[in-house]
């Protein structure tokens, strides 16, 4: 059997181990508890430091978070000095009801329905049905009153303010009011120049359009 060598000054093949372990007890002995367990206040705790006892401080007078200030009470109300207005804070654009058509199909039709006839799918399925938008009522609210009621929410409807920015809420307005007008409109409320085009999107399909393929002739019996 061989003998190992046990000269002076030979570092044994456990030494690097060694001074690992022993580095990490030394910095283990430099953290505390008090790093885990840093002086904080719980939600509503009571404060010695502070005059009036609490720990939670309220915000200094006239303190806005930058970004919320929302001064322009008629496009995040839909009012205007308080009362609810009939007019839009920014033009009224194809891509803008396109925009709420789009928007209404997401947050609106569960419940409105495709059409704003109050019979959506959770209505279906046993739901509380709310007011179809074809009611006079609705019908001849200022369109300010739909951005107010997505912005603060109205009887069993909560506020939609989150998930809908302020320009959204006026494109599903907009798109609401197209819902409501064709519900009534009439050909004299078509442009002139574009009644032609209402007119041939109504009128029946001849034989060999629309897809449809022209009539053969029945073949005579043999």
């Amino acid at each position: 059997m061989r003998r190992r060598s046990t000269y002076v000054g030979r570092v044994p093949r456990s030494g690097p181990g060694v001074l690992f372990v022993i580095g990490i007890a030394c910095l283990a002995a430099a953290c505390r508890q008090d790093m885990h367990d840093a002086p904080r206040y719980e939600p509503f705790e009571a404060s010695t430091f502070f005059t009036d006892g609490r720990s939670a401080r309220t915000f200094v007078t006239n303190t806005i978070a930058r970004g919320t200030l929302r001064e322009d009470e008629h496009l995040y109300q839909g009012t205007i000095g308080g009362q609810l207005t009939d007019t839009f804070p920014m033009p009224v654009t194809a891509e803008m009801l396109s925009r709420g058509r789009e928007r209404f199909n997401v947050f609106c039709s569960p419940c409105h329905g495709r059409t704003g006839q109050g019979n959506g799918m959770v209505v279906q399925r046993g739901f509380r049905a709310p007011p179809s938008f074809h009611d006079e009522r609705l019908r001849t609210a200022p369109v300010g009153y739909y951005v107010n009621v997505e912005t603060n929410g109205f009887g069993a409807m909560s506020d939609y303010s989150a998930q809908v920015p302020p320009t959204d809420r006026w494109a599903i307005a907009a798109y609401i009011r197209a819902l409501q007008f064709s519900q009534r409109a009439t050909v004299e409320d078509v442009p002139a120049n574009r009644r032609d085009e209402l007119e041939q999107s109504i009128a029946p399909a001849a034989p060999g359009q629309a897809g449809e393929p022209p009539t053969q002739p029945a073949q005579e019996a043999r």
